[in-house]
């Protein structure tokens, strides 16, 4: 048998191993190390007994204590389905101006409107707000049946242009392909677009003053900035839903595009239908 090896310095045994002439000691592990190793193992073997924890074929053994983190979830969900509850009976019971007056019910309300704006509203309207051509950006002031709060949960709940809800936002723009000629058609055109640009030709937009006031002034008003009771849109902001330039306007002039919003109320209900208004509204183009 060889002999150990004892280290000159230290006289501890060594353990024989060796890396580049230098030499592990075989000294003992501290005791409170080795205790605490014994305690973790026990700790080990009694949380296996107590915790749902050794496989079986099936399923895992239950635990002497009973516990399942699933019906633990589910206490966790049913106190806060409980306490979603009572929020929304007090939005329910609330307009949405009494809402939007109160911080906590406010900040409620915007949290499930935005959730739900992303499920169902984003699609069209983006996942920010900001709209596209043919759907309005919900973040500006320009909003073709008002923008506050009353009247934007009478177009959500009830949509516009949508056949199924007799309760539904309507008007449409008359076909000026069949009214106007085509000349009239270019210098209303011209004069609408020269209200917040410049025309392609100065003569043929003051000629298209007269048209407009003949023709497109009882909605969109004397003053162009549009009627909201009818939908009609201010043309002298520089926003445009369908189309920028003379040649868009020709289009809608001639043969306009009348978009469909769905009315939101049946299928969401009148407390999401409050909370997707209050959201709206807090985006800032709201009144």
């Amino acid at each position: 048998m060889p002999e150990k090896h004892v280290d000159e310095i230290s006289g501890v045994e060594t353990t024989g191993h060796e890396w580049d002439g230098i030499r592990e000691l075989n000294n003992p592990m501290p005791r409170w190390w080795i205790w605490t190793f014994y305690v973790t193992v026990l700790w080990a073997i009694g949380y296996a007994f107590a915790y749902p924890s050794i496989p079986m074929i099936k399923e895992t053994t239950k635990g002497l204590l009973g516990f399942s983190s699933r019906a633990e979830l589910q206490q966790q969900v049913q106190l806060a389905k409980a306490v979603q509850t009572q929020f929304e009976q007090q939005i329910n019971a609330k307009t949405v101006v009494e809402i939007d007056g109160d911080p906590s019910l406010r900040e409620l309300a915007i949290a499930g409107g935005a959730s739900a704006f992303k499920v169902n509203c984003a699609p069209c309207h983006g996942s920010g707000a900001t709209g596209g051509l043919g759907f309005p950006n919900l973040n500006d002031d320009d909003w073709l049946w008002g923008g506050d709060l009353t009247a934007i949960q009478q177009t959500v709940a009830h949509g516009i242009r949508f056949d199924e809800d007799p309760e539904t936002r309507v008007s449409e723009m008359s076909a000026f392909g069949d009214v106007l000629e085509r000349t009239q058609i270019r210098q209303v055109a011209a004069y609408v677009w020269g209200l917040t640009n410049t025309p392609s030709n100065p003569a043929l937009a003051e000629a298209g003053k007269q048209v407009f006031i003949d023709n497109c002034a009882v909605c969109h008003g004397e003053d162009k900035k549009g009627k909201q009771e009818m939908g009609a849109p201010n043309l002298a902001d520089g926003i445009w839903l369908k189309g920028r330039g003379e040649e868009a306007i020709i289009r809608q002039v001639t043969a306009p595009k009348h978009g469909v919003m769905p009315a939101w109320s049946a299928r969401l209900g009148d407390t999401v239908v409050k909370e997707v208004t209050v959201f709206v509204h807090s985006l800032g183009g709201g009144k």
